[in-house]
Parts: C-alpha cells; sequence; structure tokens
C-alpha cells in the first residue's frame, strides 16, 4: 500500500532499527517502547490488521510468531530466562494507530496485569 508506514519500512524507504528479517517478515524496535525491549514483527505483505487475517495468511502468522520467538531468544528475554508478552491490537480503542498488521513483542520488565 502506498500510504502504509509498515509497507514504507519493509520496503526501505522509511527507516526503521531492523532488528531481524526472513523472507515473510521484517521486525524493527518500536519508537515509543513500553518496556526496555520492545519490537514489532509485521508481514511483508500488507494486511490491515488481526480481524482481516483469513486462513490465506496462515503462513505468515506462523513466520511471524516464529520471529518473534527468535528475536525473544537474540534479546535474552526468552520465556526459560524472564519472558515476554506477544499483543496483537485490533481498532481505535487499542490504541492501534497502523493499520498493518503487527505483533508486539514485549519484555525485559515484570509485566502487569491488567496490562497498562
Amino acid at each position: 500500500m502506498d500510504d502504509c508506514l509498515f509497507c514504507a519500512i519493509v520496503a526501505g524507504t522509511i527507516p526503521a532499527e531492523v532488528v531481524h528479517e526472513t523472507e515473510r517478515t521484517v521486525a524493527f524496535r518500536d519508537i515509543a517502547p513500553a518496556a526496555p525491549v520492545h519490537v514489532l514483527v509485521v508481514p511483508r505483505t500488507h494486511v490491515a490488521d488481526a480481524s482481516t487475517v483469513g486462513p490465506e495468511h496462515a503462513e505468515d502468522l506462523a513466520a511471524m510468531v516464529v520471529a518473534a520467538r527468535e528475536i525473544a531468544e537474540t534479546e535474552g528475554i526468552a520465556a526459560e530466562e524472564r519472558g515476554y508478552r506477544l499483543v496483537f491490537n485490533v481498532g481505535r480503542d487499542s490504541a492501534n494507530s497502523v493499520p498493518h498488521l503487527h505483533l508486539h513483542v514485549i519484555g525485559g520488565r515484570p509485566m502487569t496485569w491488567p496490562p497498562g
């Protein structure tokens, strides 16, 4: 999509601190981190958000979760060591500000519940 911020990051036309790339995904640090580790994993293909995901997106979703696990291991927050949170936000009330499917990998500090 021409006006999608994350599509521009995937294309390399907007800079980001990329920490992980695969054939299907790109992961980069969040510009407003909620924790010491806050990385966004996006599919290279534009998908609006989790509410629009269908069976045709299965391989991208699996690649996103695998990338998240690899990022957690690289960042030293893997479940065996400390733990982390994976989050998909959908819609305005969730503070989803970019309409491109993205998975938040958040960790490096104890998480609270409810999130906040």
